[in-house]
């Protein structure tokens, strides 16, 4: 069974830095695809960023620039280094697997504020 857990939500100022870890477990993180979403109250998610097995990135445009996606193979994790974050990156954080049907984890919550 697959399991996705994230970690390193807060709060931070306008600005300021976060990094996201989502561990992984019942899969490897360096034979599937791997991928940030967000979410805010009332829209749909939608998506930040990926990376791919072969390590290939990319990212949402809203982020490109400030956000970028690592993964770490040693300790099955992917990294989401959240730089010059705005009030607008405010939300819940998923991270998705594509191991199997697809898996998502529960979520770890940011706020940004001005």
């Amino acid at each position: 069974q697959v399991q996705l857990v994230e970690s390193g939500g807060g709060l931070v100022q306008a600005g300021g830095s976060l990094r996201l870890s989502c561990s992984v477990s019942g899969s490897s993180v360096s034979t599937n695809a791997m991928n940030w979403y967000r979410q805010t109250p009332g829209k749909q998610r939608e998506f930040v960023a990926h990376i791919s097995p072969g390590g290939f990135t990319n990212y949402a445009d809203s982020v490109k620039g400030r956000f970028t996606i690592s993964r770490d193979n040693a300790v099955n994790t992917v990294d989401l280094q959240m730089n010059s974050l705005k009030p607008e990156d405010t939300a819940v954080y998923y991270c998705f697997c594509t191991c199997g049907q697809g898996s998502w984890g529960q979520g770890t919550r940011v706020t940004v504020s001005s």
